[in-house]
């Protein structure tokens, strides 16, 4: 699973809850793969991502070296900045591991890189 990917994925159809983003990932393998760099998709990508989760997903996963807490307003001018959130976003992947629900706790495993997000039939929210 790409951390563009996790980006995406919220656990807020769950019964109850209300707020299921970002989840938390807990990764027992992490894998880099390389990915041709694409400057202007990921300046375009960036603008419908959540720079917080993206941040946090990478530190959680320990690719976020470098990353800032905040995108400046020149980011885009700034190559080196933006290759490491190409690495972020399309190189790292959690191969083995689980994601967290931030409210409810549920834990939903990766294998071979696929996150299952399949609910059982009693947390399905209306």
């Amino acid at each position: 699973m790409k951390l563009l990917t996790h980006n995406m994925l919220t656990s807020n159809i769950i019964k109850g809850v209300t707020k299921g983003f970002p989840l938390k990932i807990v990764a027992s393998k992490v894998e880099v793969k390389e990915v041709d760099y694409n400057e202007p998709f990921i300046i375009k990508t960036l603008s419908k991502v959540d720079w917080p989760a993206l941040q946090q997903a990478a530190t959680e996963v320990g690719h976020g070296d470098g990353l800032p807490d905040e995108l400046g307003e020149d980011f885009q001018q700034n190559e080196t900045l933006l290759k490491k959130i190409h690495n972020a976003l399309l190189q790292v992947e959690v191969i083995e591991g689980e994601l967290v629900c931030p409210e409810s706790g549920r834990k939903f495993p990766i294998t071979n890189g696929i996150p299952n997000m399949l609910l059982l039939e009693h947390e399905v929210g209306n």
